[in-house]
């Protein structure tokens, strides 16, 4: 029987490259700095492929990738893996998101020393035949703020150095919970405008999502502090690099240092190389030894894994299940999925718990996959992409968020029920979902009883029981252009408060939204987008 066949496209440790040739069950070949045609002529002999972040594996390389299974990304982003694609092909995308976390920590605080005491341009000088000590004048970390925006891993590791250096750690993250930030030692703000008004220096550790795009844009650098210190380690695309030099123009910004751009390689005529006190490094946050030999050897245990045994771990497009137990509880995944990227869009954003409960026959299975399942879509607005099934619980953790599973083994209405609540400042949101045969349904929001799809566009109005309601509503989506595809009613008791719950065809816009909360009837209105 013929070896798998592994390519590695972006060289990886020497130890993860020798795990990966160990007692020759794979047959291993290295061709680095391929073009996407010369990957596309040589692809479809190999079963998988690892790279890091030069090589992209696009669509046309994964369609041509007749045998390939697996993608190995050594590293935590797979935004050069179309990820989209690799599923629809049945390929798996991994990755090894815990080999960098010490490194980039560490080299944001180099770059929050280095802005600090000037000390690339105080290197420079010296090297030009300088001696000009007056104006390369820095200031002492020790009592200056730092204000940390999201504290993940990374965010959390700087804010334990910063502190050790007498710096007073404040941080921005909605999804961070109270106690964790206490255990940190840091202090939480609820808005970013007063992280941002009051930070002496300001340092990034987010996803780049839609929301998160431009996150520092011209608007908010005002808001800044004046003689603000900015570092991003994080993603590129998190600060409006134009906005960035305008500030360090004005001297806003004192001085910024940038490890990730908007468009890498950094072009050569980037307003970015002429900026003054502006540090740059080619993003370097994963490049030391020791990091590149743990994502190394992590990839490459995962691949062999995946090749070998059939056992799936770190995937960022599948759950870590065998073929036969995803058969059985794979229609339960998706749904607990769904039921959790519905919650999190009815739960406010900072949840202390999660509690999940199953009822009926699902309790005869292992439910740790759909459990998993049900955070990735509570946690990916959160998160972004880069929740999965495997790190999903990981990422709670970091958040604070407690998560608990509760089970009733009597069947009530339903012959299986997923319930799902989310407790925040002592206020609970629910909801809950059934299977009808084998149709999933949301049997119930708030322990109201309802029947919705779970798919699509839902919108969910609270409003006072009244004649007529019903018609207002209806009267006004159709004045608006948007038809409803099924509708539940639910009320607490006859002229009370009613839950109205809508399948929709398309997403109410803005003005739709407006005129239907402008009616003193209608309590509050929320659209889910499943």
């Amino acid at each position: 029987m013929t070896a798998p066949k592994i390519l590695i496209a972006d060289a990886i440790s020497p130890r993860g490259a020798e795990e990966l040739s160990r007692d020759h069950a794979l047959e291993v070949v290295t061709k680095t700095g391929l073009s996407e045609l010369d990957l596309i002529e040589i692809i479809p002999e190999f079963s998988a492929i690892i790279v890091r972040s030069e090589t992209k594996v696009t669509d046309k390389v994964l369609n041509a990738g007749r045998k390939l299974r697996v993608v190995g990304r050594a590293g935590v982003g797979v935004d050069n893996v179309d990820v989209e694609t690799a599923t629809r092909r049945g390929v798996v995308v991994m990755n090894a998101p815990g080999g960098n976390t010490v490194s980039t920590a560490e080299h944001a605080f180099s770059l929050l020393l280095s802005v600090a005491r000037k000390i690339p341009h105080a290197d420079a000088s010296v090297r030009g035949g300088k001696w000009d000590r007056k104006n390369l004048e820095g200031v002492e970390l020790c009592n200056k703020t730092l204000g940390v925006i999201g504290m993940g891993r990374i965010g959390s590791e700087l804010g334990r150095r910063a502190i050790a250096f007498g710096m007073r750690v404040i941080a921005y993250d909605p999804y961070l919970s109270a106690a964790r930030a206490r255990s940190l030692q840091v202090e939480l703000l609820d808005e970013l405008d007063d992280l941002l008004a009051t930070s002496d220096f300001i340092s990034l550790h987010t996803q780049l999502t839609a929301e998160t795009r431009h996150l520092l844009n011209a608007a908010r650098l005002q808001k800044t502090k004046r003689g603000v210190r900015i570092i991003n380690c994080a993603r590129g695309g998190l600060i409006d690099e134009a906005a960035l030099v305008q500030a360090l123009q004005d001297q806003h910004v004192a001085a910024a240092a940038l490890d990730v751009f908007e468009h890498e390689p950094l072009p050569k005529d980037s307003p970015l190389r002429q900026a003054p006190n502006l540090v740059l490094t080619p993003h370097l946050g994963a490049s030391t030894a020791e990091a590149q030999e743990s994502v190394g050897i992590e990839i490459a245990q995962s691949v062999r894994a995946a090749l070998l045994e059939g056992t799936i771990r770190n995937a960022v497009n599948m759950p870590s299940l065998d073929a036969k137990t995803l058969a059985i509880i794979g229609p339960h995944l998706l749904f607990g999925e769904k039921l959790g990227k519905f919650l999190s869009q009815v739960a406010p954003k900072r949840v202390d718990i999660l509690n999940i409960n199953y009822s009926g026959k699902v309790n005869e299975v292992d439910t740790t996959a759909i459990t998993r399942a049900v955070l990735k879509g509570f946690l990916q607005s959160a998160g972004g992409i880069e929740v999965n099934e495997v790190n999903a619980p990981a990422f709670a953790e970091s958040l604070g968020l407690k998560v608990t599973e509760t089970r009733l083994s009597a069947v009530g209405d339903y012959t299986d029920l997923l319930e799902l609540s989310a407790v925040a400042d002592g206020k609970t949101v629910s909801v809950g979902g059934a299977f009808f045969g084998a149709t999933p349904r949301i049997v119930s929001v708030n322990s109201r009883p309802v029947e919705a799809r779970p798919h699509g566009v839902i919108l969910v109005l609270e409003n006072t029981d009244r004649p007529g309601m019903v018609g207002r509503i209806g009267t006004l989506l159709g004045d608006h252009g948007v038809n409803i595809a099924t509708m539940s009613l639910s009320r607490n008791q006859a002229g009370g408060t009613a839950l109205t719950v809508l399948n929709l065809d398309t997403a109410p816009g803005e003005a739709l939204l407006a005129a239907i909360s402008v009616s003193e009837d209608i309590h509050s209105a929320q659209v889910i987008e499943l």
